[in-house]
């Protein structure tokens, strides 16, 4: 009876033991699900290439960031218009598009560190007459700008009486500047950067004045944006961009598509 007795706490202590241990592998596998907006139109950031297939530097970072922070990704392309609200709706966790942090969009979400950051600038054609980006040297022309983006919000606020153009996505306004339904476009400088020095039709235009970095309508550089109550998200977002950006691997996705550093 006692051997018996003695038998049944072995057991029972080995049984406790096992348990104990369960709460460790849990850990060891606690991803979080995260569902990525992207828009597919922002070429070389993000883009949809002749396969159909999501490319860019924000696809990079983004997977980057999946692989080091442990998140289980899936990618949803959405268009540019209603990607806060389908973030603040729960169709999607995060947004990994160039969002800009402008003081507006923080009101309505919350951003991570950021991860790059770009002036945006006015751009000519190289046959142009427009020597001045000013209001008023301006007048009288037709500006470009992408629908909802900071670019057309600080348009619409220094340039009221300008005639604009309106374009859905970035390679749009890229060919109506080429092919002259424009007379200059206002764009993120490195969004545009590529299409500039590395492309046919670009090779037609050229940046005009002054960098424009006014932190109230282009913010302070591009970020992650999530929900404002998914704080944990956010947390872990920023810890793998830390660890990303320390390991080598943001330089290495930086000089994949950039001869300079874009941090």
């Amino acid at each position: 009876m006692f051997k018996n007795l003695v038998n049944r706490k072995m057991v029972a202590v080995i049984l406790l033991g096992l348990i104990s241990l369960l709460p460790k592998v849990v850990l060891a596998e606690d991803r979080m699900a995260m569902r990525i907006a992207v828009e597919g139109a922002f070429p070389p950031f993000n883009y949809l290439d002749a396969n159909n297939k999501l490319q860019g530097f924000d696809i990079d970072i983004a997977n980057a960031l999946c692989d080091v922070g442990e998140f289980d990704c899936t990618f949803i392309v959405q268009k540019w218009d209603d990607m806060i609200p389908g973030l603040i709706a729960a169709k999607y966790d995060a947004i990994i598009s160039s969002m800009s942090m402008s003081l507006e969009r923080r009101q309505k979400v919350a951003f991570s560190d950021k991860y790059y950051n770009s002036p945006s600038v006015f751009i000519v054609r190289k046959d142009s007459s427009i020597k001045d980006v000013s209001a008023a040297g301006l007048e009288g022309k037709t500006l470009g700008v992408t629908s909802s983006t900071a670019q057309e919000s600080f348009a619409n606020h220094f340039y009221p009486k300008m005639t604009k153009t309106v374009f859905v996505s970035s390679p749009e306004l890229y060919k109506g500047l080429a092919d002259g339904s424009v007379d200059v476009i206002l764009e993120d400088k490195l969004a545009i950067y590529d299409w500039i020095a590395n492309t046919k039709a670009g090779s037609c235009c050229e940046f005009k004045g002054s960098d424009l970095t006014d932190v109230t309508y282009f913010g302070e550089g591009a970020g992650v944006a999530v929900r404002q109550d998914d704080q944990a998200r956010l947390v872990r977002l920023n810890k793998a961009l830390e660890t990303i950006k320390t390991s080598g691997t943001y330089d290495m996705i930086n000089a994949k598509y950039f001869p300079f550093s874009i941090q």
